[in-house]
């Protein structure tokens, strides 16, 4: 069977090859608007900085006078150390409601279906969120069995004011641990990142100041990629959710 042929027609191949040559204009046009895009993110970051602290109702050191009266106050009421931490948590939540009623507070710590777990950065914790808004939260954060992991590195400030137990923690390139007991404050400083860990029974009044919802990816990546436990995160998302809308209402950013 003789074999078929085909003849081009005239300046078809020469159209084809002039269509198949990159277009240097075009992608010189393409990395140009992703860097205007990089530009701007970066100039919205850096503005958003900058007036994020006008959107705070607190103080570290605000809170960590409270603390350190409720600490006070806890130590004179205790009879018995197994009950030390719940009388701790229960008495600074109170000093917290009564020296801030500028706040809105999440008080109901009796309700254990606002309390919830929490993994991130490969340490797992129980967190109960006092205060969430879009530039701070308050929670009490730790473990009764203790645990160990990374901090994340965030554009926020972070102040663990410990309550009981013991956190210790290093940066990259230290080789002794920070130690920080009862009455003592971990500022974990914003774009930082520490190895951290928690003895057991360890609970800590956390105040992050910063873009709240910028933090949220690392709080949740556990899940998606270790834990899977989508009945927490959406415990999580419902309680988180709940306290930034309520407060968006009554206008706190």
């Amino acid at each position: 069977m003789a074999a078929s042929s085909y003849k081009p027609r005239a300046g078809a191949s020469a159209g084809k090859s002039s269509g198949d040559r990159p277009q240097g204009g075009s992608g010189a046009r393409k990395w140009g608007i992703r860097a205007l895009l990089l530009a701007a993110l970066v100039g919205f970051y850096q503005y958003a900085n900058s007036i994020n602290d006008r959107f705070y109702a607190l103080t570290p050191e605000e809170l960590n006078a409270t603390v350190q009266s409720s600490l006070a106050l806890a130590a004179s009421l205790n009879t018995d150390s197994s009950t030390n931490a719940t009388l701790i948590v229960s008495t600074l939540v109170n000093q917290l409601a009564k020296n801030h009623p500028e706040i809105s507070w999440s008080t109901d710590i009796d309700n254990k279906r606002d309390w919830v777990m929490n993994n991130a950065g490969g340490a797992m914790g129980s967190m109960y969120i006092l205060h969430a808004s879009i530039t701070e939260y308050i929670i009490i954060f730790g473990s009764a069995v203790g645990t160990e992991g990374h901090s994340g590195r965030h554009t926020a400030d972070d102040y663990f004011h410990i309550l009981t137990g013991q956190q210790t923690a290093y940066e990259a390139g230290e080789l002794t641990r920070e130690i920080y007991n009862p009455g003592d404050v971990h500022h974990m400083k914003r774009g930082v990142v520490k190895q951290y860990a928690m003895q057991p029974e360890t609970w800590a009044l956390e105040y992050a100041r910063g873009w709240i919802p910028l933090m949220l990816p690392f709080g949740f990546a556990d899940t998606f990629f270790s834990t899977l436990d989508v009945i927490t995160l959406y415990h999580t998302v419902r309680v988180t959710g709940k306290e930034m809308i309520s407060n968006l209402l009554r206008g706190k950013i």
